[in-house]
Formats: C-alpha cells, sequence, structure tokens
C-alpha cells in the first residue's frame, strides 16, 4: 500500500469529470447555465450520484435537496466515533456562470474519496461528499440555503416557501426534480469540513502562489433600496417640476459609490446589481426605482458604519428631489472566522505536497459559512484566471485543479487519519465547534 504521504489524486480523472459535469447547461461562450432546482441541475445531480454509486458510496437526500454520498473506509480503524468529515460544494451555476465554481469542490472531494479507496486506506471516521442545494441564491433568494438550513441559520419552512421570479417556490422545484429526500435537514453531529474553490479573486495569481489557506470569509449584507418619486408624462412634465426617483438614484448611486470607496477602503465593497423602474414605461416619468444593494466588509462593526453610510447618502440624494426612501433587510451573513485545525491542516498539507501558500480571507459566500456554525470548518482556494468569476470566461488550468484536490486530499489525512484522530477526537462548544 502506497504510505499516504506519498498519495496523489488522478488528476486526468478529476479533470474528466470536470469537463463532463460541464456540459450540463454549457453556453455558447463557454461558460454553464444551471440554476438551482432546474432541469440542469437535475442532470447534475443524477450525474454526481451516478458517479458516487459506481465507487460504491452511499447516497442519501435531505428535505431540502442536499445529497450526500458517504463513504465508510473506516474498517479495521481503532476510532468507534462515527461523526464524518464532509467535504463538498454546490452544483448549481449563476445565469452565466463559469465551470468551475462549485463543482471543483464537489468532484475534488469525490477524487479525494476514490483515491483513498483504490489505495486501501483505512480512516478514523467516515467521509461524506456533498453537494449543497442553491449555494448560489441566483434563482431563490437567500444564497447558501442548503447549508444555512442544514447549520438551523435558516428556518426549512422558510426556504421551502422561497419563490424565484416566476412564483415557483422552492418546495415545488424540489418536487418537480425529484430530490425531496426523506433525511431530515441537519440536527447530526459532523466531525469537520472542508471546501475546495476556486479564489473568485486576483490574489493568489497576482502573487504568483498555488494555494489560499483561507482564515475566514468576509460578511456580506443583502439590501432592496426603494424610491418612490411621482409618475408624470415624460413630454408634458417640465424637469424642473418632477419628483422623479431615477434622478435621485443617480445622485445616491454616485455619493455612495465615492464614499464606500473612500472611507472603507480597501476592504469595503458596495455592489448595485439588480435596478427596476416602475411603471416600464418609455414615455413616463417612472413613480418608483428599486436597485439591489450589496455590502461586504469582514468587520462586522465596520459593516454597521457602511450601512449607516448608505443610509446618508440615500436620504441626501432623496430630500434634493422631494423622493422618499426604503431600505429593506434581505439577507445578513456575518463575518467567519475558521477553525485553527483546519486551517493549519489545509496549510500544512500545501507545504508537504510541494505547494506555495499563503493565508488570505474569502471575499465571496460560501456554504462552509454556515458548516462553521456545527463544526470546525477549513476553505483551500487555487487561483483561477485573472481573478474572474461569475462569468463564463471563469478558467483554471488541470493543474491547478489537482494541486487543489491534493491539498483536499492531504489536509483530510491530517484531520482523521488514526493516527491523528485526536484532532477531531470530541466535540466542542466552541465557535467553529461541532455542537
Amino acid at each position: 500500500m502506497t504510505a499516504t504521504s506519498e498519495l496523489r489524486v488522478n488528476g486526468d480523472r478529476l479533470w474528466g469529470r470536470l469537463e463532463e459535469m460541464a456540459r450540463i447547461g454549457a453556453t455558447p461562450a463557454g461558460g454553464v447555465h444551471r440554476l438551482a432546482l432546474s432541469d440542469e441541475d437535475r442532470r447534475a445531480r443524477d450525474l454526481f450520484r451516478t458517479w458516487a454509486e459506481s465507487l460504491g458510496l452511499a447516497v442519501s437526500v435531505d428535505g431540502i435537496g442536499n445529497v450526500f454520498a458517504r463513504w465508510d473506509g473506516t474498517a479495521g480503524a481503532a476510532s468507534e466515533d462515527r461523526r464524518p468529515l464532509l467535504l463538498g460544494s454546490h452544483l448549481d451555476s449563476q445565469p452565466t456562470g463559469g465551470r468551475f465554481d462549485g463543482p471543483l469542490g464537489v468532484l475534488a472531494a469525490l477524487e479525494v474519496v476514490e483515491t483513498l479507496d483504490e489505495h486501501g486506506v483505512r480512516m478514523a471516521r467516515p467521509i461524506e461528499v456533498v453537494n449543497w442545494t442553491n449555494e448560489e441564491g441566483a434563482r431563490f433568494p437567500p444564497a447558501m440555503m442548503g447549508s444555512g438550513v442544514f447549520s438551523a441559520r435558516f428556518d426549512l419552512a422558510d426556504a421551502l416557501g422561497a419563490a424565484d421570479p416566476d412564483g415557483m417556490t422552492v418546495s415545488d422545484a424540489i418536487d418537480r426534480i425529484g430530490y425531496r429526500g426523506a433525511l431530515p435537514v441537519g440536527g447530526r453531529p459532523i466531525a469537520a469540513a472542508l471546501e475546495l474553490h476556486i479564489e473568485q479573486g486576483p490574489t493568489l495569481e497576482e502573487n504568483g502562489c498555488e494555494i489560499g489557506v483561507v482564515t475566514g470569509v468576509q460578511g456580506a449584507r443583502w439590501f432592496d433600496l426603494t424610491i418612490t418619486g411621482e409618475e408624470a408624462h415624460a413630454g408634458s412634465t417640465p424637469m424642473a417640476r418632477r419628483t422623479d426617483p431615477v434622478a435621485a438614484l443617480g445622485r445616491f448611486l454616485v455619493d455612495a459609490y465615492r464614499r464606500i470607496g473612500r472611507d472603507f477602503a480597501p476592504h469595503g465593497r458596495l455592489t448595485f446589481g439588480v435596478l427596476g423602474a416602475e411603471p416600464a414605461s418609455r414615455n413616463t416619468v417612472p413613480g418608483r426605482v428599486t436597485v439591489s444593494v450589496d455590502l461586504r466588509h469582514p468587520d462586522d462593526s465596520t459593516l454597521d458604519e457602511m450601512e449607516r453610510a448608505l443610509c446618508e447618502q440615500a436620504s441626501r440624494a432623496c430630500l434634493q428631489r422631494g423622493a422618499s426612501w426604503r431600505l429593506e433587510d434581505v439577507w445578513r451573513s456575518p463575518p467567519v472566522l475558521f477553525a485553527e485545525p483546519c486551517t493549519s491542516a489545509v496549510e500544512a498539507a500545501a507545504e508537504s505536497c510541494g505547494y506555495t501558500s499563503m493565508p488570505l480571507m474569502a471575499g465571496a459566500g460560501h456554504d462552509s459559512v454556515h458548516t462553521n456554525d456545527v463544526a470546525p470548518t477549513g476553505m483551500i482556494f487555487v487561483p483561477c484566471e485573472g481573478g474572474i468569476s461569475h462569468n463564463e470566461a471563469e478558467n483554471i488550468t488541470p493543474a491547478q485543479a489537482e494541486a487543489g484536490a491534493n491539498v483536499l486530499l492531504h489536509a483530510a489525512l491530517r484531520l482523521v487519519e488514526p493516527a491523528s484522530a485526536d484532532m477531531l477526537s470530541a466535540p466542542t462548544n466552541q465557535p467553529g465547534g461541532a455542537a
């Protein structure tokens, strides 16, 4: 049997699966359109399930559609601790998403299990490969839904009742694709969780670094801003007589960008992603405009300051135009720091495999934010070309995918192989520990 220190994944096999998965929902520009709980998502789930079952993994699905593939490679191990190590990510995408955001983490986890099994490695506890439901939140808000319900951060009934723009609920969509499982959502102990992901930013590439040791995830807050004015005829109403919410919105957008960029650099982030006007008529001054707001920062108290600044800018812009405004909470995700045993395991794994690494904070939300609520959690980043993600141009190389999977493999070995099983041998009540 190969010594565990010498184990490496089969990079060609991993890349082949990534390419096959990318054909589901493929777009002409080279990306994927695979929205959560769509027909394309069902096909992706079916393919993952086929691969997992062909390896002898026991597949189960819970009530929000999260899919778990369990490898019970513990024969002969002395430990009686049955809490699994959770490895995985998601298979759904943005409307014009890339091929690696999510699938890399799921399929690399599957490759880790296959590598361990074919080399006869016996672990101190089982491993479960997970595909979380609706990580992206592009069709059904909020994002990271499946892991959020699993961790009890979201209520199951609320999640099932969330609707897409066409009025279809999550509950109906899960039933339509046949992925409402019998397994209860969450409520069971997990030893630890690891997630491999593309960085979705330029830091690793700019630093010539092969592996990111993710120390945590910055906080995010989503809002919907509504500015209300007065509908009027486009031709008959003089500019000076208008209560035009579009004019107020324009002033707000410029001032808010300037304020956040100036006062909260370099870590503050502000994004306006979805804009709308009512009534949507070419020759009518709108009576109402709406814009989605995404605020991010690694520090929660600074996010409070950013939110206050946002409200100040909205108030000032609307006062100038005689308009009114309302800011509605959509979703809040506080900053997260990952558990030291997991970050140390990732750092040591990168070193043992001969890859350069650096610590960094994740700018995007991930399912690991929620698993961190119930178990020690860690993340591994690999570079992506130009730092581009949520884009059909998103790209990584086969060597980068293989490097990430090798680090995932050796981080898992450091956490749970029999010689180091004590690392996760008992639950903890500390943040990021098993409940």
